[in-house]
Order: structure tokens, then sequence, then C-alpha cells
């Protein structure tokens, strides 16, 4: 299979996926939403007839399954229940489990058996309650599917091995006509150019002579219903149409048997710690406009560079300098450019968390209200691919956590549905992205004793703090004012990670809660990777980068003095602690020891001095964070690729 085919279908998939699971949460919280119903439908349908086209049979099966569930709930033959829901939701877990396996593997080793026969069954159960419930009226009669008839009628005479891909049932309008079969005639003429007719309800020569009720109904070999949809939402003569693969209702008796008693978790998803995880964002939607700017850049690039070879070829150093200047121009629009085009909506990341947070509540026994806001703001592809396990972990604190049971938030006498909003801002070149709860709210005195309990701060540091300062203790290693740490929480997972991952994006993150009100965490952002200018200085054999905007001031090292059997500097009356970067990173070679040179931070960034042997330059550098094992090492933040190739470890000063 074309890997490139493959690719979109899988990211196609992994949208309709997310777009799923947030309307049937719109529906569940108001079962009356046509809107969210129709949007439903409409992407379980596109699931089913992308896996159909792709060759994933059971895939597609259980879409199917799916689609005729969520249609009897449509046509209002089975009621919007949690359980029912709880059902759908399954599925749609198990269609995301098989979407991964393809994407990793090329195939599925998923088996949907079990899954399909239980949606069917529980179809079939709610369509005879809802027969037999209704008063007086008339049922709508089912094939053994528990399909409704009326879709595909069961006189209609059709062989399905007449057909080359699928057999595609589709309801057609041609709107208010003054002459009904003329326009009957040059729709089904139209349809015909691309599609063979296997069938009509009524016969052909009846709708060409008008005699129908506003629709009739045609039997089409396609591929599959989703290219049906394509083309017949392009022809002028078709008013409106549904379309909907009806293969197996013309199969004879026996053949299309099912598979029972594999033993198949129905909710495979379920059962793993990444349940909800996102995955690297391994896709970007480019404006054609930036292409062409990029195709411009890249032109003058290449005439650049052939201006550039002449000048060296001629020893013409004054021309070789124009056009080094021309080139700096370029490379920098070049540069925007890119970092452009790797900016994605922060919805491609949050659009699963509605789900997280439903699911969480629901096992938790909460009533939580989940709200996005800005979630249309652009953020590098890294950063967001970064952020999206501590989002989720701040996320899943809330509801664990902060959002109190509802007989205890009536008892406070607060409304018993929790509201947890994440709301995203951009100021200028940073986003500032923030998850807001109504819950309790932190226990100030309980973090204060915490704190002392776990040596992480003084009783003299703690009394001395206020509770902003109080609040950000959340994020030392190791921390938890939980005392039993729950799955949902994170696994042991603290703030710690938040505020690790977040620095190393070169952000910062700040809590602030009233107690018996509600929480705040606020990640602040930038919106792109970090093009940062760095200050190179030597340890031993090695280079270190310490970004510009955390130093201070730099001085020789005779200003040092002991104070308590340590080294410090004083500064304004203040006193910085001396960090020896060859001690806290090992560093071989020979180093200056009491000579070399001391590197003061702002006071804003950490109160601290960093003795090194040598200050050389300044450079712009991209830094790129640190991954796998070495994610989160203290007092890095990421690496750099320096013109001459080697690789430079940047310095993260807060955490050295």
């Amino acid at each position: 299979m074309d890997d490139q085919y493959l690719d979109a279908f899988i990211r196609e998939s992994e949208e309709a996926i997310t777009e799923l699971n947030n309307s049937l949460l719109d529906l569940e919280s108001d079962p009356s939403d046509e809107e969210a119903m129709d949007a439903i439908f409409r992407t379980a349908h596109t699931l089913k007839g992308n896996f159909g086209a792709m060759g994933f049979d059971d895939a597609a099966n259980l879409a199917h399954a799916m689609e005729d569930l969520l249609d009897a709930m449509r046509q209002g033959e089975m009621e919007v229940t949690p359980d029912v829901m709880d059902l759908v939701f399954a599925g749609v877990d198990q269609i995301e489990v098989i979407v991964k396996e393809i994407e990793a593997d090329g195939e599925s080793q998923t088996q949907t058996d079990e899954m399909v026969t239980e949606l069917r069954s529980v179809l079939e159960e709610g369509a005879e309650a809802a027969g037999e419930t209704a008063a007086g009226g008339e049922t709508t009669e089912t094939d053994d599917s528990g399909d409704a008839t009326d879709i595909a009628p069961t006189d209609i005479d059709l062989d399905p091995s007449a057909a080359d891909g699928q057999v595609v049932h589709v309801s057609v309008s041609v709107g208010d006509s003054d002459m009904l079969g003329v326009d009957a005639m040059l729709a089904l003429e139209a349809i015909e150019d691309v599609f063979d007719i296997l069938a009509s309800d009524p016969e052909r020569p009846s709708v060409e002579d008008g005699e129908f009720e506003e629709t009739f109904d045609l039997y089409l070999d396609a591929a599959d219903a989703s290219t049906v949809d394509a083309e017949l939402g392009t022809l002028g003569k078709v008013d409106t149409f549904t379309a909907t693969d009806v293969t197996d209702r013309f199969e004879p008796a026996g053949e299309a048997t099912t598979e029972a008693g594999t033993d198949t978790d129905l909710n495979p998803a379920a059962t793993e710690d990444e349940e909800h995880s996102v995955d690297e964002i391994k896709s970007v939607r480019v404006d054609v406009d930036q292409l062409d700017d990029l195709h411009g850049l890249v032109e003058q690039l290449v005439t650049s560079r052939i201006k550039l070879r002449r000048s060296v070829e001629q020893e013409d150093v004054d021309s070789a300098g124009e056009t080094l200047n021309e080139l700096d121009k370029i490379t920098a629009n070049l540069q925007n450019t890119v970092m452009d085009m790797r900016l994605i909506p922060l919805k491609k990341v949050v659009g699963k968390f509605p789900r997280l947070v439903r699911d969480l509540a629901r096992e938790l026994d909460k009533d939580v209200e989940f709200e996005i806001e800005g979630e249309d703001i652009e953020l590098d592809r890294t950063i967001l691919t970064e952020i999206s396990d501590p989002l989720m972990h701040i996320l899943r604190n809330s509801v664990d956590h902060g959002i109190e049971p509802p007989a205890e938030r009536e008892a406070a006498g607060k409304p018993a549905t929790g509201h947890i909003t994440l709301r995203a801002t951009r100021e200028r070149d940073h986003v500032i992205i923030e998850v807001e709860d109504d819950g309790a709210g932190l226990d100030v005195e309980g973090i204060k004793q915490k704190a002392i309990e776990k040596g992480v701060r003084s009783p003299e540091e703690i009394e001395a703090m206020d509770d902003s300062a109080i609040y950000d203790l959340v994020f030392h290693p190791g921390f938890s004012t939980a005392d039993e740490v729950t799955d949902t929480s994170g696994r042991g997972v603290g703030m710690d990670v938040v505020h690790d991952t977040v620095t190393q994006l070169d952000g910062s993150v700040n809590v602030e809660s009233t107690e018996g009100e509600g929480t705040t965490v606020a990640l602040r952002l930038p919106v792109t990777m970090a093009i940062v200018k760095v200050l190179f200085v030597e340890v031993g054999d090695e280079e270190y980068g310490v970004p510009i905007k955390n130093v201070d001031e730099i001085t020789a090292t005779d200003a040092t003095k002991r104070v308590n059997g340590k080294e410090v500097i004083k500064h304004n009356d203040d006193i910085y602690p001396v960090i020896h970067l060859d001690d806290t990173f090992d560093v071989p070679g020979e180093t200056a020891n009491g000579d070399g040179m001391l590197i003061r931070i702002r006071e804003s960034e950490r109160q601290v001095a960093l003795h090194c042997d040598s200050v050389n330059s300044q450079e712009e550098v991209v830094v790129k964070p640190l991954e796998g094992i070495l994610s989160g090492t203290p007092g890095l933040s990421g690496t750099a690729v320096l013109g001459d190739g080697n690789i430079v470890h940047i310095l993260d000063v807060v955490t050295l």
C-alpha cells in the first residue's frame, strides 16, 4: 500500500476520531442536539467508508455497527443513555487502537467481532423496546442486523456479486420541481455517468415519469458510501441525498457469519496507562501562499549563492560582503517563513481532552462541565507535542483532587456540577494556557506541613513565604499533597514534571488558588521553538551555553568570599551562592579551580553565580529540547548544533 495514501488515511482517521468523541460528548449532554447527532452520523459514516476503501474490513464492520446504532438514536428508536454512550465510546476507543496499529504495522490485529455483536444486540433490544413502547403507533420493521428496512427495502431483487465494489443505497431528491420526471431523468443520467445503477425503487420508468414521492432510491456499484457522497455532492441535478453502504443486506443467508467466542477486551484502550495520550504531531497543513513564499525565498537563495561564488572566484571582497548581507536578510525571512509553517492550532492537542475529562469524572462519580477557549491559537509543532502530557496531568489533578463530589459541593453551597476551563490567550510572542477549576482549592496549611515533612523548606523559610510562593512548592520534585497517589492523578507523576517540561521549552508555570473556590494553573510558552542568544563558556574540555537573557554581570573570581563554608559573592547587599559548573557536570580535563570567571544570574531567574574557566563569544542558536533518557536532566534545557557541527549543551539556570 502506498505510504502516502496510508499516512493521509491515518491523519484523517485521527481527526475523525477526535471529532466523533467531541460530538458524542455534545449529544450526551443534550440528547436533543440534532446538529451534534448529524455530525456524529456523518463522521461515523466517513470512518466506515475510509476503512472499507483501504481494505480494513474488521474496522469497517465495527464502524458500520456503530453507524447503525447511531442511526437508531437519530431516528428516535433508541434513547441516549449513559450506558449506551459508554458502549459507543468503547467502540470509538477500539477504532482508535486499530488506527494506531495500522500506523505502526500497516495492519491491525484487533478482533472487532465481539464489539460488533454487542453493538448489534443493543441495537436490536433498543429497537424492540421502542416498538413495544410506541403507543398505538406503527413500528419500523427491521432486518436481521437490526437496520431500519426503510433504508434498504427488502423487496429489491439484487445480487451483490454484480457489483465490482460495494452496493451503496442512495435516497435522492431533485427538490421542488414543476417537471419532476424530467428533472429525475436528468439526475439519473448524471449519476449514471459516474456509477453503475444496479437497481431503482420505484422502477426507472416510473422515476422518469415522476411517479415517486419526494425521493427515489438507487442502488449503486461504488467503492464506498463516502465516494458516492463526494461525487453526488458535485452534481447540480441532485438537490439532496443520503448514501449508505448496504452490501451486507443482500448477502445470501449463512454467508455473513461472525466468529464468536473471541476473548477480546471491549475497551482495549481503557486498559492502558496511556489511555488518552496524545501522539507526536506528524503532519502540518500548510497554506499555499506560505509555500509560494518559501519557493520565492529559495529562488533568491540560489541566486545569491551563485553571486557569492562568482565574487569569491574573482576575489571581489566588496561584492562578496554585499552578497553576504543579502544572504542574511534572505535566511532571516526563510527562518520566519519556516517557523510560521510549523505553527499548529492548539485544538490539535486539546481536542482529545473533553473525552478524558468525561471518562475520569464518570469513573470518580463527579459531575464536571469542561470548556475550552482559544483552541485556534497556534503554537510550534514541537511545543504542542511536548505540552500535551503536562496539560493532561493538570486536568487530571483538577478532576481528581480539585473538583469535589456533588454532595460535598452542595453542602458547601456550590452547584453540584463542577466547572473546568482550559483557556489559551496570545501575548505577543508567547501563549498563556490556563487550566481553571472551581473546586476545593489548594490547602495552604497542608502544603506547608508537607514541605516541612519532606525537607523541601525549613519552618523558618515557610513562615516567611506568602501564599503564592507556597503554591509554587507543588512543583518541587516528589512533592504531593495527596496522601496516596491514585491511578487517575497520573501514577505518581507530579507537578515537578510539568514544571521541568515547560521550563525546558523556555516557558514558565504558575499556580494561583483560593481555598474553597478553586485553582488556576497557568503555563506561559513561547509561540515558536526558542532561537536564543547564548553566551558560550568553557569548563575543562567542554563548552556550555548560557542564555544571555539570564545573565546580569560577568566578573572575575577575586570577589568571592566564604560564608558558613560556602563560596559566595556579594552584590547590592545580596548574597549569591557560587555554583561550580565543573563539579555540577563532572567535567573532564583541567579546570581553572580558584581562577576563571563568574557569571552572575539575574535575580528574577535565580540568585546564584556560575563559575567557569573562561567566557567566549555570543551567538544566536536554535535550542532543541532534550529527548529520551536525557529529558528532564537538571541544569540542562536543551542542545544546540553550532556551525562547525559541534553540539553544545544549553544551561537551565533554574534547575542547576
